[in-house]
């Protein structure tokens, strides 16, 4: 069985950066895809930020800039760098894990944008 487990969120002020981290263990396989997605209160969940392992980006239209997603330097482990924050980016993160047959989720971190 495959766990996600994500660190790095926090407060922060409106322009300012985060880095979110993300790690899949439990499998001596290498990811097919993995990414982020948020959930603001009232909201559904969105996708923010995947990647293969192919090395494809794919990113929602209100991050295309600001954010960016990259492999880290451990197996089956991603970062997100979130830089330019608004508030409007408000939301607990989750990480996602495409590994083989397993699609596997993080507990999320808060990531708070506020003056």
């Amino acid at each position: 069985q495959v766990q996600v487990v994500e660190s790095g969120g926090g407060l922060v002020q409106p322009g300012g950066s985060l880095r979110l981290h993300c790690a899949a263990s439990g499998t001596m396989f290498n990811f097919n895809t993995m990414g982020w997605y948020r959930q603001a209160p009232g909201k559904q969940r969105e996708l923010v930020a995947t990647l293969t392992s192919g090395g494809t980006t794919n990113y929602v239209d209100s991050v295309k800039g600001r954010f960016t997603i990259s492999r880290g330097d451990t197996k089956n482990t991603v970062s997100l760098q979130m830089n330019s924050l608004k508030p409007e980016d408000t939301a607990v993160y989750y990480c996602n894990a495409i590994i083989r047959s397993y699609n596997s989720w993080g507990q999320g971190t808060q990531v708070t944008v506020s003056s």
